[in-house]
């Protein structure tokens, strides 16, 4: 075991100051004013502006208070985010949610090794997918069992003295999984008659049926072969266990959803967007989520019996379509007066109960209600990017396996044994996969596997400890996501670093040499003291353009810089299983060292 990546994390030296706003529209978005014949009164003119400057305020508060939640949990030196003392196993979260009474519809398993000698269509080589997607099968009760097979299901049991727990596909922080995933599709033959609306249940691999939705749903709005899938999270799991920083590793396995369910909807010859127009009130409605009982919010961390606080936030939905599909229109204003009505659909089902005691960290709550999108009402066709391939300079650094292999057997590492060492042209091609926009273009727009699913441009680049790479100095290296960052970037940290590409390195691959160094003391200081981030062939923190993106965006931004962590990292995870080593993450970790 060789190789680690560390999710979210700020390994060098910045300085804030100069990493400021990209020059940029601003997008902000507010009401547009109805007009008439005579020329506005005084008055309404002066109610218009305060309304605008009130509405301005609010934004401001918002990200304020994001801000405020991502310094106050922030890991240091001297003082650690606060949390739980101690595990508290009496009230340790279920991690399965059930709709108690739901009509439970099993799905298909399958083989997760092959024969040597064939590839099957329904598992083609994992590096394959990273060049160009195979023809789409249409929706059936066939194709939804393997999308969720192979992206959210449980992957084996694990067992140690009196102790049995499961892993899943999708990784997540400390193994607590708070990400629940809902399927809102047209009919499917031997699923349902009618289109609905089912959560998964990954334990049982079957789907739980909560309502069914009106027949003019998807033909009126989606094109043929199309279905969502909507994704939330329960805070209370990971609080548990992490306490304030909770909300950081619930939107980072977010992110490892959508990488999990784009790379498996690609099997499938699917393509994968995030509706990203719809605001907080659809997606509840939409996955049924509005019945939950609503949290009071308490003025500080306390603890006692909250069954309430084990609601679902609704995060994102993810359209699921045929690959090479033309462009079309998604009406979110039309869309957002229908999905109003599901209120009024028979929900089937009652939650099941996670756990006795609770305790609340207040600030997790605060910041969750300052970063909820709005209905954003976009006009035009829905942007569908074109499918570029990601670079390549070494295939043969991969080792056969089939994508349900690479996703299935994925496992996080517990150690290093801190002698594997990695090829340079190995270490090249895993970055290839890492990156935006694909061979021979511009890196910013997202538009190469899993990063795809993303609606925004590239926010995210990665600082990289390279400490046992055959044919490149132990130093501090730099991969560039998103190319217009390049000189703020340059002026945003110190100046004595050199910035030049390393010898080998694909014209492609934005990747720089800043120093070089042995670093892997340092890289285990900051990772709280773990050998795990020293030990490996390299090691990487997550650098992302943080309070402009807010700033220019606003709050709502936050969680999805997190997703985009998290995608990243789920590539990560598989090129490391791909080549023939193993990856893991690590949430502890000193923000400014």
């Amino acid at each position: 075991m060789a190789s680690k990546f560390l999710p979210s994390r700020l390994p060098l030296p910045l300085n804030s100051s100069r990493f400021h706003r990209l020059p940029s529209t601003n997008k902000t978005m507010i009401p547009i004013a109805s007009f008439s014949s005579s020329s506005p009164s005084a008055s309404s003119v002066d109610n218009s502006v305060r309304k605008q400057e009130e509405e301005e305020e609010e934004l401001q508060e918002k990200v304020a208070q994001a801000l405020t939640y991502h310094h106050q949990t922030k890991h240091g030196f001297a003082n650690y985010a606060r949390g739980p003392r101690g595990l508290d196993w009496a009230n340790q979260p279920n991690p399965f949610r059930r709709y108690i009474s739901a009509s439970l519809l099993p799905l298909l398993h399958f083989p997760t090794d092959r024969p040597i000698v064939a590839v099957t269509d329904d598992a083609p080589l994992y590096s394959s997918l990273f060049h160009s997607l195979p023809p789409p099968k249409p929706i059936s009760h066939s194709t939804i069992s393997q999308l969720f097979f192979d992206s959210l299901a449980l992957s084996a049991w694990k067992t140690t003295g009196f102790s049995t727990w499961s892993l899943r596909v999708n990784p997540s922080s400390g193994n607590l999984h708070p990400t629940e995933a809902y399927l809102i599709a047209p009919p499917i033959q031997s699923i349902s008659d009618s289109p609905f609306v089912a959560h998964y249940a990954p334990k049982e691999h079957s789907l739980e049926l909560r309502a069914t939705i009106p027949s003019g749903f998807f033909p009126n709005f989606f094109p043929d072969n199309s279905f969502l899938i909507g994704i939330s999270s329960i805070f209370w799991r990971e609080a548990w266990k992490y306490g304030e920083r909770a909300f950081r590793y619930c939107n980072h396995d977010v992110g490892h959803a959508i990488g999990a369910i784009a790379m498996a909807a690609a099997t499938l010859g699917w393509d994968v967007k995030l509706l990203d127009g719809f605001g907080y009130k659809d997606l509840e409605k939409l996955m049924g989520l509005q019945f939950f009982p609503d949290f009071k919010i308490p003025s500080r961390p306390i603890k006692g019996k909250f069954p309430e606080i084990e609601f679902e936030h609704p995060d994102c939905l993810i359209l699921v379509f045929p690959n090479g599909n033309n462009p079309f229109d998604v009406n979110y204003k039309e869309l957002s007066s229908v999905v109003n009505e599901f209120t009024n659909l028979e929900w089937k089902g009652r939650s099941n109960s996670l756990s006795k005691e609770h305790i609340c960290w207040d600030i997790i709550y605060r910041t969750a209600e300052a970063v909820k999108k709005p209905l954003t009402i976009q006009k035009g066709e829905f942007l569908v990017d074109q499918f570029k391939s990601s670079g390549i300079c070494s295939e043969n650094s991969y080792k056969g396996f089939t994508i349900r292999e690479v996703v299935r057997k994925r496992r996080s590492a517990v150690d290093m044994d801190g002698v594997t060492v990695m090829d340079r042209q190995t270490f090249y091609q895993i970055l290839l996969h890492c990156l935006p926009s694909g061979k021979g273009e511009k890196h910013r727009r997202q538009s190469t596997l899993p990063f795809r699913a993303l609606s925004w441009d590239a926010e995210v680049h990665a600082a990289i400890f390279v400490h046992r790479v055959i044919g490149l100095p132990k130093g501090l290296y730099f991969l560039i996501r998103n190319e217009d960052h390049l000189e703020e970037l340059k002026m945003a940290t110190r100046s004595e670093f050199k910035w030049e590409k390393p010898e080998g390195c694909p014209d492609d691959l934005p990747l720089y040499e800043l120093a070089s160094s042995d670093c892997r003391e340092l890289a285990k200081r900051l990772s709280c003291h773990q050998d795990i981030a020293s030990d490996g062939c390299f090691s990487l923190g997550m650098v992302a353009h943080f309070e402009p993106t807010l700033s220019e965006k606003g709050a709502w931004m936050y969680p999805r810089l997190f997703w985009e962590t998290g995608v990243l990292g789920q590539v990560l995870y598989l090129e490391a299983h791909a080549v023939g080593i193993s990856a893991t993450g690590i949430g502890c970790f000193f923000d400014d060292p």
